[in-house]
Formats: C-alpha cells, sequence, structure tokens
C-alpha cells in the first residue's frame, strides 16, 4: 500500500432492494490503495449487487458510496456515474462481455473513446494489451474474439479496464469460466497489475480458495451484509465467524479443518430471518455447544461487527468481545 493516501473506496451502511428483497442490507467494507480485497460468500450473498453498485449500475436504496479520485490537487470526493474511469469492472464471463463484430483493437480503445482527449490511442492500447500479457500486442490488434482462447479473452477484458488507467478494478468472479490450467495465470496476470501500478481490485469469488493465492483481506458476505473481515492470513489460518469456517473446510488447502456441510439452502432476501441471519444454519447453534444466554440472543438480537484484534471483526454472539 502507498503511504498517504486515504481509502478508494469506501461503503457505509449500504441497502439496495427490489421490492421486498433485500440484496444488500446494511453491508460496510473500504479498500485502500495497493491492496487486493476477496469478497467471498455463496450465491445469493449480495456480492454481485454490491460492486454494481460501487461501480454506478445499480442504484444503492439507501447509505453511502464514496470513491476517491486522486488528480492534481490531491483526493478529492468523486460523484458515481456509469462510465468512471477511475473504477473499471472485469465480468466473469469474457466471452459475453466482449462485442463479437468489434476487434480486440477497438474493444481496448473503446474507452478511451468514449473519454476525449485521452491521448494517443494506438500506444495506450499497445501498452494495455501487452501489460495484460498479450505480447506482441499488434499481432492481436486485427483479431475478433472469436480467434483467440478463453484465457486470452479474459486477458483482452482487463486489458479494456486497465487502459483506462483506474485506480480500482471491480472482478467478479474472473476466472470462474476458465480452465483450471488458465485460472493461476490470470492471478497472477491481477497480482502482478497491483503490485506494479498500485492498483486496488475488490475481487468477488464463491471460492475461498481463491483468497490464497490473490487476496491481502477478506470480507465474508452473508444474505446481504459483511459478517467477518481482515487480513487474508488470520481469516483462513483462524475464521471466527461460523459461516466463515464452513466456507473453508471445504477448500483443498485446509484439509486438516474438520468438513462441515451446511444445513439448506441460503434464504430468500425477502425473508430474512430475525436476529444474526445465519443462525437457522449455524452449526455452532445447531450442535447445542453455545451457552444458554448466547443461543438466546441468536434467533432475537442481530449481532454487530465485533473487533477480535486490532484489524478483525466477526458479527457472531459467540465471537468474544
Amino acid at each position: 500500500m502507498r503511504a498517504g493516501l486515504t481509502n478508494l473506496v469506501e461503503v457505509e451502511d449500504l441497502h439496495v432492494h427490489f421490492g421486498a428483497a433485500r440484496a444488500v442490507d446494511g453491508a460496510s467494507l473500504h479498500v485502500s490503495p495497493g491492496e487486493v480485497l476477496a469478497l467471498v460468500g455463496e450465491s445469493g450473498s449480495g456480492k454481485t449487487t454490491l460492486i454494481r453498485a460501487i461501480q454506478g449500475l445499480q442504484k444503492p436504496t439507501s447509505g453511502q458510496i464514496r470513491v476517491e479520485d486522486v488528480g492534481d490537487d490531491g483526493p478529492r470526493p468523486k460523484i458515481q456515474t456509469i462510465f468512471n474511469p477511475t473504477v473499471q469492472m472485469v465480468f466473469q464471463d469474457p466471452t459475453g462481455a466482449l462485442n463479437p463484430r468489434q476487434t480486440i483493437y477497438e474493444i481496448v480503445a473503446e474507452g478511451l473513446r468514449i473519454q476525449h482527449g485521452a491521448g494517443v490511442e494506438q500506444e495506450r492500447v499497445a501498452q494495455a494489451l501487452s501489460r495484460a500479457g498479450l505480447r506482441p500486442p499488434e499481432r492481436f490488434f486485427p483479431l475478433y474474439p472469436h480467434e483467440v482462447s478463453g484465457g486470452q479473452r479474459q486477458r483482452v477484458v482487463i486489458a479494456g479496464a486497465m487502459v483506462m488507467e483506474p485506480r480500482l478494478l471491480l472482478a467478479d468472479e474472473p476466472v470462474a469460466s476458465l480452465d483450471a490450467s488458465i485460472r493461476g495465470e490470470i492471478l497472477a496476470l491481477m497480482r502482478r497489475l497491483v503490485d506494479e501500478t498500485g492498483l486496488a481490485i475488490l475481487v468477488v469469488t464463491h471460492d475461498l480458495g481463491l483468497a490464497w493465492n490473490i487476496a491481502d483481506r477478506v470480507a465474508v458476505m452473508y444474505l446481504g451484509r459483511i459478517v467477518e473481515t481482515g487480513p487474508t492470513e488470520q481469516i483462513l489460518e483462524n475464521p471466527r465467524h461460523p459461516y466463515t469456517r464452513a466456507l473453508l473446510s471445504v477448500v483443498p488447502e485446509t484439509r486438516e479443518m474438520e468438513q462441515q456441510i451446511l444445513i439448506g439452502e441460503i434464504p430468500d432476501p425477502a425473508r430474512i430471518p430475525s436476529g444474526c441471519r445465519f443462525h437457522p444454519r449455524c452449526p455452532l447453534l445447531q450442535s447445542g455447544i453455545l451457552a444458554p444466554e448466547i443461543a438466546a440472543r441468536c434467533p432475537t438480537d442481530d449481532p454487530g461487527p465485533t473487533p477480535v484484534g486490532a484489524l478483525t471483526s466477526a458479527a457472531c454472539w459467540a465471537v468474544p468481545a
């Protein structure tokens, strides 16, 4: 992380509702310059809705999203718009994200053409493709998306984002559609971009194993809210929230952990349980090992994040204050 800069993005008590469904229900997080934050959780947790709200593609119901744009005059708040060169997004399916009627050059150059006065177009496109691992870049200029591999298509998507020289990259399951042999290369590319440019990345995934390879910090999301957050090493080696432990128990790197099978599916966001939203599926509560006074609070009282050390917090009544 580069010293002297504030958080690139701060999300505070964000709510995004679709009728009765509370897709995001009081989520708070921040991303600092030069770091990778992995936002993890099951499908239906609200992860994609949250990053779409940060990008400006989804209007929040309430709460605040603050994005810092550092210019010649120093950090200043930037009003979110649908096209914001400070914040760029990498989508899950590179084939669906690319226009099959455009060449790779046209795809990468599109953002520059929207933003007037962006500089020398061809030089910027070549630099972005090269940085994304497509070398020599001129060889890819005339090609169409169907003429390159799936991994190369994802690199084109990353190049299209990086050509705008963003400060924050939002990556929604960026390797989920790729072969296992290619995933490591794309993750290594993203980590290298952070280390070389000071870029920050908020990467969405349902796979905690991905955090082992790329993330500095982890935020665990369940049913619209962040239930645990902290440095990757601390979260993965000593998870405090029972939901985090259940997710982590099925990661191959943690073979020494006893596998925990969560009962049922994540609840309907239109019918969020009272009290702790995780209590109907909580292995601790179902096991009967909780103290009676704690077990009594789980179905009735909604826990806020409890600090666990200096950098970690968990929203669980069983976590010591």
